[in-house]
């Protein structure tokens, strides 16, 4: 197996345990906060995907498919690519509405889709391509990170799943 295709599936893990995570979940499920201070469902998966989308968009020196494709309005949301969740405070978290499990799991898969050719097109000379920039230094960095955040957004996802419908959900 080449190492591209490693990060490859390791992407594709993330959108699959999405896929599981939010499969039968209700509006009001994916819009559901244990607490006031906590993310939703529906809020994490969007925001990993957002963060996924601007990476990649970046690194492809492509516009986000947020703003290319329309994702956008079917989250009710301007075209605005700085909109990743980024910086949200709480009510900003509140006030997120998501739209239902197949727009959050489409964009998410439209997402995964457009950053495989990427993937598994990086020479070792791109991965270790300076960006510039203090918290993402190379290409390696900023993927790790994408991929660490996709990884720990999941697991949160699938935790609030648990507590909302309790064991036996996962065809583990």
């Amino acid at each position: 197996m080449k190492w591209q295709q490693v990060l490859i599936d390791s992407f594709e893990r993330v959108a699959r345990g999405l896929e599981e995570a939010l499969a039968g979940l209700s509006q009001s499920d994916l819009d559901e906060q244990p607490h006031a201070d906590c993310n939703s469902m529906g809020w994490l998966t969007w925001h990993l995907t957002r963060g996924q989308d601007a990476a990649f968009a970046w690194l492809t020196a492509q516009k986000q498919i947020w703003i290319e494709d329309g994702w956008h309005a079917k989250f009710n949301r301007a075209p605005n690519p700085g909109d990743t969740g980024f910086g949200f405070k709480s009510e900003d978290v509140a006030a997120f509405k998501s739209p239902d499990v197949a727009v959050l799991l489409g964009y998410n898969r439209a997402v995964f889709e457009r950053s495989k050719p990427y993937l598994d097109n990086l020479s070792a000379e791109e991965l270790g391509r300076n960006l510039n920039n203090p918290a993402f230094h190379s290409v390696e960095a900023l993927l790790v990170a994408i991929l660490s955040d996709g990884l720990q957004h999941l697991g949160q996802v699938a935790y609030l799943r648990g507590l909302l419908k309790g064991k036996g959900w996962m065809n583990r």
